[in-house]
């Protein structure tokens, strides 16, 4: 499952970076999404079975507070990425998180964990975390 749709503050460049290696993703600004509302862009992902990328927490909030199932959703929080970084940084995370955002999950990327929650969210559920 390497069907993503990446949001707006995300490089378009890393649509080809990733294509090129076999993924289907897909770019907000590229499919007249680029000033949608974060509810239009997590219903399109789930519409076209996408996980969608994203840096802005509010994905996240969106998905928690509504107890949704799905889409899975991948949170960046590393700026300054260009598109070949991103694409390098999602290839080379994707075998440990793969498994559980085709279950339904939330997933934060930072410089130095993975912080996963499965959906939907439930009060006192464990974080799991990879270092």
């Amino acid at each position: 499952m390497k069907r993503l749709l990446l949001d707006q503050g995300l490089p378009r460049s890393t649509v080809g970076w990733l294509t090129e290696k076999g993924w289907d993703v897909v770019h907000v600004g590229d499919i007249g999404m680029s000033a949608a509302l974060d509810t239009e862009i997590i219903e399109q992902a789930k519409k076209d079975q996408r996980v969608c990328v994203t840096l802005d927490a509010d994905f996240h909030a969106l998905l928690a507070t509504t107890s949704a199932t799905g889409p899975s959703t991948l949170r960046i929080r590393i700026e300054g990425l260009d598109g070949k970084a991103l694409a390098t940084l999602l290839m080379s995370i994707w075998p440990r998180i793969e498994h559980i955002l085709a279950k339904g999950a939330m997933v934060t990327v930072t410089e130095r964990a993975i912080r996963i929650r499965t959906l939907p969210v439930t009060i006192g559920a464990p974080l799991e975390k990879q270092e």
